[in-house]
Protein backbone atom coordinates (compact mmCIF):
# COMPACT_ATOMS: atom_id res chain seq x y z
CA UNK A 1 0.00 0.00 0.00
CA UNK A 2 1.51 3.32 -1.02
CA UNK A 3 1.23 6.03 1.59
CA UNK A 4 3.29 8.53 -0.30
CA UNK A 5 3.45 9.76 -3.86
CA UNK A 6 5.99 7.72 -5.76
CA UNK A 7 9.02 9.45 -7.13
CA UNK A 8 12.07 8.39 -8.99
CA UNK A 9 15.06 7.73 -6.81
CA UNK A 10 18.60 7.33 -7.99
CA UNK A 11 21.21 5.25 -6.29
CA UNK A 12 23.02 6.85 -3.38
CA UNK A 13 26.39 6.43 -5.08
CA UNK A 14 25.50 8.80 -7.91
CA UNK A 15 23.23 11.13 -5.96
CA UNK A 16 24.12 14.76 -5.48
CA UNK A 17 22.50 15.80 -2.23
CA UNK A 18 20.76 19.15 -1.89
CA UNK A 19 20.79 18.91 1.92
CA UNK A 20 23.21 17.27 4.30
CA UNK A 21 20.55 16.84 7.01
CA UNK A 22 16.76 16.67 7.10
CA UNK A 23 15.32 17.41 10.55
CA UNK A 24 12.12 15.52 11.39
CA UNK A 25 10.37 16.72 14.55
CA UNK A 26 7.00 17.59 16.05
CA UNK A 27 7.01 21.37 15.85
CA UNK A 28 4.70 22.06 18.76
CA UNK A 29 6.94 20.04 21.06
CA UNK A 30 10.44 21.27 20.38
CA UNK A 31 10.69 23.72 17.46
CA UNK A 32 11.85 26.68 19.56
CA UNK A 33 13.98 24.74 22.01
CA UNK A 34 16.04 21.67 21.16
CA UNK A 35 15.48 21.68 17.39
CA UNK A 36 16.38 25.34 17.08
CA UNK A 37 19.64 24.85 19.02
CA UNK A 38 20.55 21.77 16.95
CA UNK A 39 19.74 23.59 13.71
CA UNK A 40 21.89 26.60 14.63
CA UNK A 41 24.77 24.36 15.72
CA UNK A 42 24.72 22.39 12.48
CA UNK A 43 24.51 25.55 10.35
CA UNK A 44 27.47 27.05 12.24
CA UNK A 45 29.48 23.96 11.24
CA UNK A 46 28.63 24.63 7.57
CA UNK A 47 26.12 21.78 7.33
CA UNK A 48 23.19 22.26 4.94
CA UNK A 49 20.02 21.57 6.95
CA UNK A 50 16.39 21.31 5.86
CA UNK A 51 13.97 22.42 8.54
CA UNK A 52 10.35 22.81 7.49
CA UNK A 53 9.84 26.37 8.69
CA UNK A 54 13.06 27.51 7.09
CA UNK A 55 13.12 26.10 3.55
CA UNK A 56 9.49 25.84 2.38
CA UNK A 57 8.45 28.37 -0.22
CA UNK A 58 5.22 30.23 0.37
CA UNK A 59 2.39 28.75 -1.66
CA UNK A 60 4.11 25.36 -1.94
CA UNK A 61 2.12 22.23 -1.12
CA UNK A 62 3.88 21.36 2.12
CA UNK A 63 3.64 17.56 1.99
CA UNK A 64 5.21 17.26 -1.46
CA UNK A 65 7.97 19.75 -0.63
CA UNK A 66 8.81 17.88 2.59
CA UNK A 67 8.91 14.50 0.86
CA UNK A 68 11.15 15.89 -1.88
CA UNK A 69 13.50 17.37 0.75
CA UNK A 70 13.80 13.93 2.40
CA UNK A 71 14.77 12.40 -0.95
CA UNK A 72 17.36 15.14 -1.45
CA UNK A 73 18.98 14.67 1.96
CA UNK A 74 21.96 12.56 2.93
CA UNK A 75 21.04 12.18 6.62
CA UNK A 76 17.75 12.38 8.53
CA UNK A 77 17.76 13.29 12.20
CA UNK A 78 14.46 12.06 13.64
CA UNK A 79 13.75 13.75 16.97
CA UNK A 80 11.30 11.45 18.73
CA UNK A 81 9.60 13.63 21.32
CA UNK A 82 6.66 12.85 23.56
CA UNK A 83 4.01 13.84 20.99
CA UNK A 84 5.86 13.01 17.75
CA UNK A 85 3.45 10.20 16.83
CA UNK A 86 0.35 12.28 17.51
CA UNK A 87 1.02 14.02 14.19
CA UNK A 88 0.00 12.11 11.08
CA UNK A 89 2.34 14.40 9.11
CA UNK A 90 5.29 13.31 11.25
CA UNK A 91 4.33 9.69 10.59
CA UNK A 92 4.03 10.25 6.84
CA UNK A 93 7.46 11.93 6.95
CA UNK A 94 8.84 9.02 8.97
CA UNK A 95 7.49 6.51 6.45
CA UNK A 96 9.24 8.40 3.64
CA UNK A 97 12.45 8.51 5.68
CA UNK A 98 12.37 4.73 6.13
CA UNK A 99 11.61 4.25 2.42
CA UNK A 100 14.64 6.38 1.49
CA UNK A 101 16.77 4.60 4.09
CA UNK A 102 16.00 1.31 2.34
CA UNK A 103 16.17 2.53 -1.28
CA UNK A 104 18.73 5.33 -1.44
CA UNK A 105 20.80 4.66 1.68
CA UNK A 106 19.57 7.68 3.64
CA UNK A 107 21.34 7.55 7.01
CA UNK A 108 18.81 7.87 9.85
CA UNK A 109 19.88 9.14 13.26
CA UNK A 110 17.16 8.94 15.93
CA UNK A 111 17.21 11.25 18.94
CA UNK A 112 15.02 10.19 21.87
CA UNK A 113 13.98 13.59 23.26
CA UNK A 114 13.29 12.80 26.93
CA UNK A 115 11.37 9.64 26.03
CA UNK A 116 12.30 6.07 26.78
CA UNK A 117 13.45 4.30 23.58
CA UNK A 118 11.62 1.18 24.81
CA UNK A 119 8.35 3.15 25.02
CA UNK A 120 8.84 4.29 21.42
CA UNK A 121 9.65 0.77 20.14
CA UNK A 122 6.76 -0.82 22.02
CA UNK A 123 4.35 2.09 21.54
CA UNK A 124 3.75 2.63 25.24
CA UNK A 125 2.54 5.79 26.95
CA UNK A 126 1.87 8.72 24.64
CA UNK A 127 3.05 6.65 21.66
CA UNK A 128 0.41 3.99 22.27
CA UNK A 129 -2.26 6.60 22.95
CA UNK A 130 -1.49 8.36 19.67
CA UNK A 131 -1.71 5.13 17.69
CA UNK A 132 -5.03 4.25 19.34
CA UNK A 133 -6.39 7.58 18.08
CA UNK A 134 -4.94 6.99 14.61
CA UNK A 135 -6.52 3.53 14.51
CA UNK A 136 -9.90 5.09 15.27
CA UNK A 137 -9.45 7.93 12.74
CA UNK A 138 -8.16 5.63 10.02
CA UNK A 139 -10.30 2.56 10.73
CA UNK A 140 -11.30 2.44 7.05
CA UNK A 141 -7.64 2.71 5.98
CA UNK A 142 -5.92 0.79 8.79
CA UNK A 143 -3.06 -0.07 6.42
CA UNK A 144 -1.76 3.48 6.89
CA UNK A 145 -1.51 2.99 10.63
CA UNK A 146 0.20 -0.39 10.24
CA UNK A 147 2.78 1.16 7.90
CA UNK A 148 3.39 4.01 10.36
CA UNK A 149 3.87 1.53 13.19
CA UNK A 150 6.39 -0.44 11.15
CA UNK A 151 8.32 2.73 10.26
CA UNK A 152 8.40 3.86 13.90
CA UNK A 153 9.65 0.45 15.06
CA UNK A 154 12.36 0.41 12.41
CA UNK A 155 13.66 3.85 13.40
CA UNK A 156 13.35 3.19 17.14
CA UNK A 157 15.49 0.05 16.71
CA UNK A 158 18.36 2.04 15.19
CA UNK A 159 21.24 3.23 17.32
CA UNK A 160 20.50 6.75 18.47
CA UNK A 161 20.88 9.23 21.27
CA UNK A 162 18.87 9.29 24.45
CA UNK A 163 18.65 12.87 25.71
CA UNK A 164 17.99 11.68 29.23
CA UNK A 165 21.75 11.20 29.25
CA UNK A 166 22.78 14.73 28.16
CA UNK A 167 26.50 14.06 28.50
CA UNK A 168 26.36 11.12 26.07
CA UNK A 169 24.43 13.20 23.54
CA UNK A 170 26.78 16.18 23.79
CA UNK A 171 29.85 13.95 23.44
CA UNK A 172 28.38 12.21 20.38
CA UNK A 173 27.24 15.50 18.85
CA UNK A 174 30.74 16.95 19.24
CA UNK A 175 32.29 13.79 17.79
CA UNK A 176 30.07 13.74 14.69
CA UNK A 177 30.07 17.50 14.10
Amino acid sequence: MALLPSSSSSSSSSKRWKFDVFLSFRGEDIRKTFTNHLYIGLKQKGISVFRDDEKLKQGTFIALELLKAIEESRFAVVILSRDYTSSKWCLIELTKIVECMEITGLVVLPVFHYVDPSDVRNRKGTFGEAFSKHEESFKDNIGYVQTWKAALTKVANLGGWDLKDKNEFLWNYATYS
